[in-house]
């Protein structure tokens, strides 16, 4: 495996994922920013975040295992909120939670969160974009 996470001295230790990523693979690669859509580019679980935020996970994870890579070569995650405040966070986390328990890893790499206005369709609540680092 190409990355490992470390939860710094001096800084807090998060259990939604780790302070920092170091990389030692040889190929970068970003994926773009995932939304819930399934292969025919219906919306899975309209209006709710915590299914979602799952497919999300689940499409990265088939963007990775396109190019012979798993979720734990994920260096880094942006993470978009549509409306975001922070009563989310449960609903947020149970996506997570659930996508990880399908993919049996808990691989929980640097991340961050902004909350945006608005994405590409009204019916997307969460997009999620990856770097992962591979050998």
């Amino acid at each position: 495996m190409a990355i490992t996470l470390v939860n710094p001295g001096g800084l807090p230790a998060i259990d939604a994922y780790h302070q920092v990523s170091v990389a030692t693979g040889s190929r970068l690669v970003f994926i773009a920013g995932q939304v819930a859509w399934n292969a025919n580019g219906d919306t899975i679980g309209p209006g709710d975040l915590t299914v979602q935020a799952e497919q999300c996970y689940l499409n990265i994870a088939g963007a990775l295992a396109g190019i012979g890579a798993g979720f734990d070569d994920v260096a880094k995650l942006t993470v978009y909120v549509v409306d975001w405040t922070p009563d989310k966070m449960p609903l947020l986390i149970e996506g997570i939670t659930r996508a990880a328990t399908t993919l049996a890893t808990t691989h929980t790499p640097p991340a961050t969160l902004i909350g945006v206005a608005a994405l590409d369709t009204p019916e997307h609540l969460i997009e999620i974009e990856a770097t992962a680092v591979i050998d």
